[in-house]
């Protein structure tokens, strides 16, 4: 009786394929740095969400009771100082000078003021309501930033403004970053931003995310 081998098999020991193993280690690789790149991301956000409500927080303290920084020790808003009257009154250009002048010292203008460094310090290093506070603090520089009136190369007294630039001073990049952090959902890192946005009052209004 002939033996035949069968043609289609084959004998011996072969080394074992990688190729589906390489590309399932690359997959899973490019997977990893991508998780990684969000997670250093998030952080970096969160991070600057933090720093930057302190700014707004620690403006409402040291105005409201003169820590001695910008507001000198005895003249905060509990002894009876104005937050609002030594910015105002010194406004010296701009179309709404003397309409500033005007608000220069009012009881609306210090609460609305300070109601808006209280809110918008608290909510960013909370990481709650961050559209509200965009919007609050978006408002707010701006008004700053006409006070200042950057594009003005002189004051309304002829001096120089000593302006450095026309249009993209700090108050803008402020602006810019509440916005930022607002859109990225800076505040479920580092943040209550992700239980703030499972309450039913939250889930009904996005506008309060």
């Amino acid at each position: 009786m002939a033996v035949h081998e069968h043609p289609h098999r084959s004998s011996g020991f072969h080394l074992p394929s990688f190729r589906r193993n390489r590309k399932a280690s690359t997959s899973e690789s490019a997977v990893s740095a991508l998780s990684d790149t969000h997670t250093a991301q998030a952080y970096v956000l969160a991070s600057l969400r933090l720093l930057t409500g302190f700014v707004f927080l620690w403006a409402f303290l040291d105005k409201t009771f003169g820590l001695g920084y910008a507001t000198s020790s005895g003249k905060g808003w509990i002894d009876g100082g104005s937050p609002t009257k030594g910015f105002l009154s010194g406004v010296a250009a701009g179309p709404m000078e003397s309409t500033f002048h005007d608000w220069a010292g009012a009881a609306w203008a210090d609460w609305l003021f300070m109601l808006g460094l209280l809110g918008i310090g608290v909510a960013l290093i909370a990481g709650v309501a961050l559209r509200f506070a965009a919007v609050a603090g978006t408002l707010m520089m701006a008004l700053m930033w006409v006070a200042e009136w950057p594009p003005a190369r002189h004051l309304s007294d002829g001096s120089p403004s000593m302006s450095t630039n026309p249009f993209a001073e700090y108050h803008v990049v402020y602006a810019v970053v509440l916005i930022a952090l607002a859109a990225t959902a800076a505040g479920d890192t580092l943040g209550l931003g992700r239980l703030w946005a499972r309450l039913p009052f939250v889930r009904r209004s996005s506008w309060l995310r």
